[in-house]
């Protein structure tokens, strides 16, 4: 679950399991949280159940239309297509009037011209498609897209060695901590392997402190570049992946 409350006016940061809300929350109500995916599937078509993937098709929606999975028009409007296919099913011309597809909002903006796209490739590609089949098709075409699972972090590029600058010591921070977090769950064979570290004195304002990691990278608030430890809690990747070939029971219901 990810705190979505004013912490600050830029940040954004996940919640903690091991932690009391209470105690991580430090903004004032009303709180605004929500459900997100944390770490991208590599192969979303490997998650067993179809549930799972529906939750992943979700997230990857939401970040289409946020403006965080860039890509060409080309691959935007057959992932649009994707969507409707799911969301409407064929295209039928006794519901679906001139200019259908103009009433979905896929993208923060887009053209006349790509809503045509979008409809033609609805039309004369995808009949037949069931919405567990779309969404498949739209994970599988998204998985392969250079800022798929990409979480962006505001940072400047000094263009010195591989060092960014972020905008205060909170921000480098988080971004630090996201890093060595996604570093650790897709890198590491076991969980057993991550090393709990404690970050409580490690940032404040004015300070010089530099960690360095073994890959011979230096960070201190407000620079940060490589990473090698994570506070990490729960199943690396590899695990994920070998709990869910495990699971026996009956589908759950899906709620479109």
């Amino acid at each position: 679950m990810e705190d979505l409350t004013p912490l600050s006016s830029v940040l954004q940061h996940w919640l903690e399991f091991t932690k009391s809300i209470g105690k991580q929350i430090k903004s004032q109500p009303p709180f605004t949280m929500c459900f997100r995916v944390k770490f991208y599937p590599p192969d979303p078509a490997a998650l067993k159940e179809e549930i799972t993937r529906y939750l992943v098709f979700l997230q990857i929606k939401r970040d289409l239309y946020h403006g965080r999975l860039l890509c060409k028009t080309s691959d935007a409007a057959i992932l649009a297509a994707y969507i409707l296919q799911a969301e409407i099913g064929d295209y039928d011309p006794g519901k679906h009037p001139e200019g259908y597809s103009s009433k979905f909002q896929f993208f923060p903006k887009h053209s006349e011209k790509l809503e045509r796209r979008i409809a033609e490739i609805h039309k004369t590609e995808l009949s037949g498609q069931t919405p567990e089949m779309s969404e498949l098709n739209f994970l599988q075409k998204a998985q392969i897209l250079e800022t798929y699972g990409v979480d962006p972090h505001p940072c400047k590029d000094k263009k010195i060695i591989l060092t960014y600058f972020a905008p205060t010591p909170e921000a480098c921070k988080h971004l630090w901590k996201c890093g060595v977090e996604n570093q650790a769950f897709y890198k590491l064979e076991k969980s057993s392997q991550v090393r709990t570290v404690s970050s409580s004195n490690l940032f404040f304002k004015g300070s010089r402190f530099r960690y360095r990691c073994e890959d011979d990278y230096y960070l201190h608030p407000g620079v940060i570049s490589s990473f090698n430890f994570s506070f990490l809690s729960g199943r690396v990747a590899k695990e994920v992946m070998e709990h869910s070939a495990k699971i026996k029971r009956e589908p759950p219901e899906i709620h479109r």
